[in-house]
């Protein structure tokens, strides 16, 4: 039996350590299946809103905020009861105006943000 002096230290194996190389965070959502489509969602969302942003009036625009995209249906975020109702009368028009462009937009909710 071998016996240890104690003043030696006790052998301990080298470890591997792994480098991680930094990612974007544009690369980690592209990784990641589910943000990938997330991010997608939000994309097209924006998409819309710069499709119908020339048929909302000028003073408007900067109320207006992009929503959630969900199988065909669209959700417009509005600053307040105001731009909520003009944008209720232009829906028909704006959605219209999303499919002649390629959207697939079949119905186009209105909600009040309390972001703005």
């Amino acid at each position: 039996m071998t016996v240890k002096p104690a003043h030696l230290p006790s052998y301990q194996p080298l470890r591997t350590v792994r480098v991680r190389e930094a990612v974007s965070v544009v690369q980690a959502v592209q990784r990641a299946p589910t943000l990938a489509g997330l991010a997608q969602l939000a994309d097209q969302s924006a998409q819309c809103l710069r499709t119908v942003t020339p048929l909302i009036p000028a003073g408007m625009r900067s109320g207006i905020q992009a929503g959630p995209l969900n199988e065909g249906q669209w959700c417009m975020l509005a600053a307040n009861s105001a731009v909520a109702a003009k944008l209720r009368q232009l829906t028909p028009a704006l959605a219209a105006h999303l499919r002649t462009h390629g959207h697939d937009v079949r119905d186009i909710r209105i909600k009040i943000s309390m972001r703005h």
